[in-house]
């Protein structure tokens, strides 16, 4: 089975918000290939469209230019569908309060697979609120576990992870906060 479009927006405009933004930042393609940990070719070829990059691969660009992974994908003008490893995430809302960025997601975890995502910028939270089934998640190093009815949360600007446990399928909210760098 081969895997699935870590989105369903268009490559081409998702690899020239990457570009403007690292131009923006004065990056090369060289240092951020090089700080994201994925090679300079990958990064050319997901800036030019040719390339359909993971979900963890987009969250280490994207951590690493200092912004959530929401600013390189279309506005949604209905909800828009990411996939990775082990998880579904259904971006609803993105809204800025101050200097923080929140993106809002519905999440589906299948039971038995694991999700790892790369650490985000500096002060990055992730919010998990289960509604069913059982999940594990956080800091790959010190995971929390919740159930129905639970909130967890943690920071996320490490190595972190999801994986669901038991036979059901996981379904929560996750609320990320992006507090925005000068």
């Amino acid at each position: 089975m081969e895997p699935l479009p870590a989105f369903d927006t268009d490559p081409r405009a998702v690899g020239d918000r990457l570009r403007r933004l690292r131009q923006e930042r004065g990056v090369s393609l060289s240092e951020l290939a090089g700080r994201a940990g994925i090679g300079k070719d990958a990064l050319a070829g997901v800036e030019t469209g040719a390339r359909s990059p993971t979900l963890a691969t987009l969250w280490a660009i994207t951590a690493q230019l200092g912004v959530p992974i929401g600013a390189i994908l279309d506005p949604p003008p209905e909800p828009r569908i990411m996939r990775g490893t082990a998880m579904e995430a259904e971006l609803l809302e993105v809204f800025e309060d101050d200097r923080v960025i929140y993106e809002l997601y519905r999440v589906r975890v299948p039971p038995g697979l694991t999700q790892t995502s790369p650490a985000h910028h500096e002060g990055v939270t992730e919010h998990v609120t289960v509604f069913t089934g059982t999940l594990s998640a956080g800091p790959i190093k010190e995971p929390l576990t919740a159930g129905p009815g639970d909130h967890i949360s943690w920071r996320s600007d490490v190595l972190h992870g999801y994986r669901a446990h038991g036979p059901d399928l996981v379904r929560a909210t996750l609320l990320m906060r992006y507090p925005v760098k000068p």
